[in-house]
């Protein structure tokens, strides 16, 4: 684990690659996204390029994962911050970070599918809109 950014005034650390267990992905997913279903982490994680966690004291408040194709493009998942922290920039401090990262790793694009409703925040993010396809499996 590498810590990114720390903040001792607030308690807050951005980290990459933190060892995560299930509980408090579960935890932070269940609160930021009801409909979510518990699930196991491990199989995801492992097959992921890099993953950028946020944290209050001990307490998860923050999650950005990245998967690559093994070559140039990385893609962004799961963004997710608990609804206490939102709208206070660490979304997108989280996003920024997981894209260095990505870049560090050798990507040199990076994508994220979103709903019209964030294309503001990708956009802080650094991201552009850009014609794509999508099919429902």
């Amino acid at each position: 684990m590498v810590i990114i950014d720390s903040s001792p005034a607030d308690d807050e650390v951005l980290a990459v690659r933190p060892a995560l267990t299930d509980a408090e992905l579960n935890e932070l997913f269940g609160v930021a996204w009801p409909a979510h279903s518990p699930t196991s982490f491990a199989p995801i994680l492992a097959r992921s390029l890099t993953w950028i966690a946020a944290r209050r004291g001990s307490r998860l408040v923050g999650f950005v994962n990245v998967v690559g194709d093994g070559g140039a493009h990385a893609f962004v998942l799961d963004t997710t911050v608990h609804p206490d922290e939102r709208r206070q920039g660490l979304g997108i401090r989280l996003v920024r970070a997981a894209a260095e990262e990505a870049k560090a790793r050798g990507a040199e694009w990076l994508h994220v599918d979103y709903e019209p409703h964030l294309e503001s925040f990708y956009g802080q993010c650094g991201f552009r809109p850009t014609a794509a396809g999508l099919m429902r499996l």
